[in-house]
């Protein structure tokens, strides 16, 4: 009786009171010309149908985003949008972002998973080879923040580049991936002073060796090709593989993905585990020549 006094107070009935909290209660619909909110969070994952990239994909879909992929090739399974572009090509990645953007309105999360590998001696390798690395890990990232930027500004997003603990540690033979992805943790670095007072905050995230295709995808010069480095780019390559199909597993990188993407206050480098963290911390305490040394004897080098 209390209860339909007040109604009766207010001027509304029982029913009518009923109805209004449902409405207060209900999802705001999207308007068809309103695409400056999005109803559901918006990721942008560069290199998202394989790996890392992938996998973080599904994690991303199963907590409730909307999820955009640009790579070469497309993702499996429709409830990912792919935009086709290639890194290595001027234009096309910041086209593809810049299109994912428009057709939101607004992004909270961009992912760039993108990367290529190859175990070659800096003497004796192609031009083009390094060039289309650096293209593919470290140029499409710059494409890709700069075309972002705009969309993550409007919600206050997050962008994580996917680095690697080579960005910090040598990797033998494969110098041009550890240059690439130490200009990478820069990248990240700069992009965060810039992008910090617009509310958006941007971090590299460095994995250990991980289980994916990425390990069989790389591009290892033969005899012919290193010449007198042959055997020990042979022993390097093959422990690199080693440690990659024996390390962590895609999954696992992809949850310290969205942990990085939730944090308030995000650092603007850190590792996938505490194990990472801390020879991350002994390589910069440590002079170069020790931490060398070690890296020499796990990759079987003299």
């Amino acid at each position: 009786m209390k209860s339909e006094n007040r109604a009766a107070e207010s001027g509304e009935t029982a029913e009518e009171k009923t109805e209004k909290k449902q409405r207060e209660h209900a999802a705001p619909a999207e308007s068809a010309n309103d695409h400056t909110m999005p109803a559901r969070r918006v990721a942008v994952i560069v290199g998202g149908s394989s790996g890392i990239g992938r996998e973080t994909a599904l994690k991303l879909l199963s907590r409730g985003y909307r999820v955009f992929n640009v790579s070469r090739t497309p993702f499996k399974g429709e409830r990912v949008k792919t935009y086709v572009a290639d890194a290595a090509r001027e234009g096309e990645i910041s086209d593809a972002v810049r299109a994912a953007g428009e057709e939101t309105g607004a992004v909270d999360l961009v992912i760039y998973s993108a990367g290529f590998s190859m175990a070659a001696p800096i003497e004796h390798a192609k031009s083009g080879d390094y060039r289309y690395l650096f293209e593919v890990n470290y140029f499409g990232a710059v494409e890709t923040l700069r075309a972002a930027a705009p969309f993550l500004k409007r919600r206050g997003g997050r962008a994580i580049l996917v680095g690697s603990m080579g960005a910090d540690l040598p990797i033998p033979y494969d110098s041009f991936y550890s240059s690439s992805k130490a200009a990478l943790s820069m990248l990240a670095r700069e992009a965060d002073m810039e992008l910090r007072p617009h509310g958006v905050r941007v971090s590299a995230l460095l994995p250990g060796g991980t289980a994916t295709d990425f390990t069989y995808n790389r591009k290892v010069y033969k005899e012919p090709e290193s010449l007198s480095y042959a055997p020990s780019v042979k022993k390097a390559s093959a422990a690199l593989a080693n440690m990659e199909q024996g390390g962590m597993s895609p999954s696992l990188v992809a949850e310290a993905v969205l942990k990085l993407a939730a944090r308030k206050n995000p650092p603007p480098v850190t590792a996938v585990g505490g194990v990472n963290n801390f020879v991350r911390y002994a390589s910069k305490m440590l002079p170069e020549r020790v931490t060398d040394w070690f890296v020499r004897k796990k990759f079987n080098q003299k």
